[in-house]
């Protein structure tokens, strides 16, 4: 696993040895023992004494969004950075590495849709919120007057 960073390692660890197979096998949620990835770590070469580099990377966003899985509970330690932690997941998209299963909840609209529709949305509300001001210049007039106000 050269070149590699450290948290990079422990994802790719995570993922080809508990989370491809759950997905495998249909699991809707599974959990991962901190101890049981540090021990597959550490004959790679991985440092022991960075269980709480394990931990941070097992909850991170990153391999969270790569692998479609949101985090519903963590056991442990308060701290939550022990060998004795375990993250509990659940999959919440259809593929690995696709948090919505490829899909956005609108008719499978994709990500560049989705943005367009997001952003109309928007620009319609910002543009009902300036008619009723009486236009852009009565907007910008009454956000400095209560900047004055202030």
């Amino acid at each position: 696993m050269k070149g590699y960073k450290l948290s990079d390692q422990v994802r790719s660890v995570a993922k080809d040895r508990y989370v491809k197979p759950a997905l495998r096998s249909g699991h809707t949620d599974f959990s991962i023992k901190v101890r049981s990835v540090l021990d597959d770590l550490v004959p790679l070469g991985f440092p022991v004494n960075n269980t709480p580099q394990v931990c941070n990377a097992l909850r991170s966003d990153k391999f969270l969004r790569e692998n479609g899985l949101v985090i519903t509970s963590v056991d442990g330690p308060p701290s939550k950075l022990s060998t004795t932690v375990v993250v509990h997941y659940r999959v919440v998209g259809a593929e690995a590495g696709d948090p919505r299963g490829g899909k956005t909840g609108h008719s499978g609209e994709d990500a560049a849709a989705r943005a367009k529709r997001l952003t109309e949305s928007l620009r319609g509300l910002l543009k009902q919120e300036l008619k009723e001001y009486g236009g852009a210049e009565e907007f910008v007039r009454w956000v400095r007057s209560d900047e004055d106000a202030a």
